[in-house]
């Protein structure tokens, strides 16, 4: 997987969650990924889509979670943003003729797809609160959604208060 979707939606989906059940502007979670606001909106979308997140027009419009960050799953989020399968094989079939070429794609597939089932395994046991948690650790205080608002605010600093 060499796209970025799946941390940059985790990254949105924390900011978020942190806000408590308001809605955070697309241009407020942008400043906070350093990134342009389309690409939030279109990520918000794919969100959405998957019904993780929901979007409140109108005046202090902007997204909210759908559900829980409890019941958010880092498996949900990568599912919702990113293709199918965390890997690809030969763009072109192996040489037939060539008995590594013959057999090399079967086991591959077996030992990919063995791989994949762990991964997912463990994406499923890691929640929206749980990443929200350990970045709290490293910060060394929770967040709070007026220490979030104030920093995703600031044009010069990114940064919790």
């Amino acid at each position: 997987m060499t796209s970025t979707r799946f941390a940059v939606a985790i990254h949105i989906l924390a900011g978020i969650a942190l806000h408590d059940g308001e809605a955070v502007r697309s241009e407020d979670l942008a400043r906070s990924i350093n990134t342009n606001a389309s690409v939030v909106r279109r990520i918000v979308g794919l969100l959405a889509d998957a019904g993780i997140t929901r979007s409140q027009l109108g005046q202090g419009g902007g997204s909210l979670l759908a559900r829980s960050a409890d019941a958010i799953t880092l498996l949900d989020v990568m599912r919702a943003v990113e293709e199918p399968g965390f890997f690809a094989l030969h763009r072109a079939e192996p040489n037939q003729q060539c008995s590594l070429g013959r057999n090399i794609v079967p086991v591959l597939e077996a030992e990919l797809d063995r791989v994949s089932a762990t991964m997912e395994d463990a994406l499923a046991k890691t929640t929206l609160t749980d990443i929200i948690h350990k970045v709290e650790g490293r910060v060394g205080k929770p967040f709070t959604p007026q220490n979030w608002r104030a920093s995703a605010k600031s044009r010069t600093k990114i940064a919790i208060a």
